[in-house]
């Protein structure tokens, strides 16, 4: 059954600016973040390895989005990550956190600086603790694409994230990424784990902030 409406063109009305208000689950994550002792394991020509990372994140809220009548409330993020050994980028990430406030759908986009991007989905409540996002290669709605080099010596067949929320100020992922590497039988679980503290709120997105300052301004 067609959960879309027939208007496709119709965008809502009386739409909230206050993003950080509307973010549902979300909501906890604006704000910066750290972590000194974050796990990666990965494919390596001998074996796999397990490197512990330093991780920084940012999430700032965007403005309301609209797709005609669907309406996204959400937060741009970007993610930079090095190592103790070396003080130079051992990965780095940038895309979107959505909520839909009327369906429940979670959306994670990501891109990464060597040919790769992808939209994982999920489902949750306004205020669940546990959110799990997945991506499928293949899939047209919630895939995964990649350069040429990269299907042929380490396709990516699944994504997934779960994210666990401690409070307000401390939150853990779990991701693990389904590869097959060239000339291997077997598939590999690329695996990555990390808690993460903040060290700075969230600020309101511009459209808010432009409200806010013309309301502070009016006599």
């Amino acid at each position: 059954m067609n959960p879309f409406p027939h208007d496709i063109f119709t965008e809502p009305s009386g739409v909230d600016p206050d993003t950080l208000a509307n973010l549902g689950p979300l909501r906890r994550l604006a704000g910066r973040w750290e972590a000194h002792k974050g796990i990666d394991i990965n494919p390596k020509a001998d074996a796999p390895e397990r490197r512990e990372f330093i991780e920084r994140i940012a999430f700032d809220a965007i403005d309301p989005q609209t797709n005609g009548p669907q309406l996204l409330y959400g937060l741009r993020y970007h993610i930079h990550i090095t190592t103790k050994e070396e003080d130079i980028t051992f990965h780095e990430q940038v895309g979107y956190w959505l909520w839909e406030p009327a369906t429940g759908l979670v959306l994670q986009t990501l891109a990464i600086p060597r040919g790769q991007v992808a939209l994982a989905s999920g489902k949750a409540g306004a205020d669940d603790d546990k959110l799990t996002l997945t991506a499928t290669r293949g899939e047209t709605q919630y895939g995964i694409c990649s350069t040429a080099f990269l299907e042929y010596g380490f396709r990516t067949d699944s994504y997934s994230i779960d994210i666990e929320f401690d409070g307000d100020d401390a939150w853990s992922y779990d991701i693990r990424t389904m590869l097959l590497v060239h000339g291997r039988p077997d598939p590999f679980e690329h695996h990555d784990q990390n808690r993460l503290k903040r060290v700075a709120a969230g600020r309101p997105n511009p459209l808010k902030q432009i409200l806010d300052r013309r309301a502070a301004a009016s006599p």
